[in-house]
């Protein structure tokens, strides 16, 4: 006769831990670069960061972020126009600069995305301009995270500046197009004197809490 075995008397499936120095590269040790060496950033490691970034979450699968590589002095100096002033020396002085933006129409990629329902899901989202900008705004933020710790994954530092004119930059490199820009990433390796001083974290007993 066939044992039944309830779901909660079956072993755990055990997830690999990352190690300490994983968790330094991407969390405790990593910090926001303000100045960045000459060294290129290949094509490569810009295709090694994105590899990574799109296995993101996002709702349904949406995955409504959209990123812009931009490495060429025009396309630099088309981009620092929009940016605050406190912005431009350093963008100018990055090997590469990652334009983050989201598209507004990421429901007509539903069908290839989330297969079972994706016909359903773009006839939904179709008409509902508003609740796409909001739904592809919040996923795309949270796609950001995981970008930001590509960057780190793919041994080189981020420098994210939302100091910026969106609607210039839209103008200037997404008009006609459903894409929204919503920040700008420097990308590259560490230069003189990169890091700010570490500032505080908010102490834990002000930011968790038990239930």
């Amino acid at each position: 006769m066939r044992e039944n075995v309830s779901i909660t008397d079956r072993a755990p499936q055990l997830l690999d831990v990352l190690d300490d120095a994983g968790r330094k590269i991407l969390f405790t040790e990593a910090r926001t670069a303000n100045t960045f060496a000459t060294t290129a950033v290949t094509d490569d490691e810009l295709a090694t960061i994105w590899e990574l970034a799109r296995w993101s979450p996002s709702a349904a699968n949406g995955q409504p972020l959209r990123v812009l590589f931009v490495r060429t002095r025009e396309g630099k100096e088309r981009l620092i126009r929009h940016l605050d002033e406190g912005n431009r020396a350093k963008t100018l002085s990055a090997p590469a600069v990652a334009i983050l933006a989201y598209d507004v129409d990421f429901h007509d990629q539903m069908p290839t995305v989330f297969p079972a329902r994706g016909e359903m899901l773009r006839a939904a989202f179709a008409d509902q301009t508003e609740k796409r900008k909001s739904i592809a705004g919040y996923n795309s933020a949270l796609q950001t995270g995981v970008f930001l710790l590509a960057v780190r994954a793919a041994g080189l530092a981020a420098g994210p500046m939302a100091g910026f004119d969106r609607a210039g930059v839209d103008e200037e490199f997404f008009a006609g197009t459903s894409w929204r820009s919503h920040l700008v990433v420097n990308i590259g390796h560490p230069g003189a004197d990169p890091w700010f001083p570490r500032l505080p974290r908010v102490p834990v007993e002000d930011a968790i809490a038990w239930a």
